[in-house]
């Protein structure tokens, strides 16, 4: 199981690029093998490293469109092999630290 952080960001269309951060999640979606988080600043995933690659390839060539011809994708990879990994356990982790 890995987490990965994906930040897409198409050039030349504007200060807002919400009409493509919305192109993604639908995408994203159907996934279903993939969980997924909305952040401000990018989408969290947790998966199989396999079909989270996949799902970024996917996601990176649908933003190309008549506007973008040039696409940046960011992507973080947390793959851990020695337990399992998820998104709710690196959260609860910091937050059990915390209230300690």
């Amino acid at each position: 199981m890995a987490i990965a952080e994906i930040t897409v960001v198409p050039s030349g269309v504007g200060p807002s690029v919400s009409d493509y951060v919305v192109r993604a999640h639908q995408i994203i979606r159907k996934h279903q093998s993939v969980k997924h988080q909305l952040t401000p600043m990018g989408t969290i995933l947790e998966g199989e490293l396999d079909d989270i690659l996949a799902l970024i390839r996917e996601v990176h060539n649908a933003t190309f469109d008549e506007k973008v011809t040039r696409v940046l994708t960011l992507v973080k990879i947390d793959d851990r092999r020695d337990k399992v990994l998820t998104m709710q356990g690196k959260v609860d982790s910091v937050s059990s630290k915390l209230s300690s």
